[in-house]
């Protein structure tokens, strides 16, 4: 049975309205190619938001299953999913419990999500149970900042303001270090800075990359 999720219709009509539409425009649509290039065979998105990027996954996808537990963007996401090149099933539920067997999909996809589920070791523990030995987890988050002196920054803003005006986004989760706890393997990581700015934003420092539930492939 899924958990009651509580709604944020205020930050889905912000972000789908004009936060998701900002980053396209500033160039996010690129980094979305880069993290799905290659996917092929059944993959959960966990997080996906409005749907921004179903448009972008590969013909080799054969079944995507999209999770979202925020009503609004669901809805979103249900819309976008009809006009998506591959299957989409939208469901319910949270990342810190999905309710899919062990080993059920090849791949899996993380989007800008991490920072916001409220226990990040759980929702990547999850992740790291329905992937298939061998199978690989892509992600695309913002992260802690390497500046000492905007990870003080962030410190401050996410024991504060931005939580609650963000739906609970925190600023500067280590991911990195998460994402090895929860068991995978990582292989090649790109750290940029989004968007680019004269003055640097607490939420610019991004990660993008692959990291492997390991054991041989094919196996459950």
């Amino acid at each position: 049975m899924t958990p009651l999720i509580k709604p944020h219709p205020l930050f889905a009509r912000l972000y789908a309205g004009w936060a998701g539409p900002a980053l396209e425009k500033a160039g996010m649509g690129e980094h979305r190619r880069r993290l799905l290039d290659g996917l092929a065979g059944e993959v959960i998105e966990v997080g996906a938001g409005n749907g921004l990027n179903f448009r972008h996954y590969p013909p080799g996808v054969t079944r995507l299953v999209a999770v979202e537990p925020e009503p609004n963007l669901r809805r979103l996401a249900r819309d976008e999913a009809r006009r998506a090149p591959v299957p989409v099933e939208v469901e319910a539920a949270r990342a810190e419990r999905l309710p899919f067997p062990d080993a059920s999909f090849d791949a899996a996809v993380v989007c800008l999500v991490l920072c916001s589920v409220a226990a990040p070791g759980l929702a990547l523990a999850e992740l790291h149970r329905v992937i298939r030995p061998g199978g690989q987890l892509r992600f695309l988050e913002h992260v802690r900042a390497e500046s000492a002196m905007m990870r003080r920054v962030q410190r401050a803003l996410d024991a504060t303001v931005w939580p609650r005006l963000a739906g609970g986004c925190h600023t500067g989760r280590d991911t990195r270090t998460a994402l090895v706890s929860a068991g995978f393997t990582l292989g090649t990581i790109d750290r940029f800075a989004f968007p680019r700015a004269r003055v640097p934003l607490p939420t610019a420092a991004h990660i993008l990359g692959t990291a492997v539930r390991p054991g041989p492939a094919g196996t459950g």
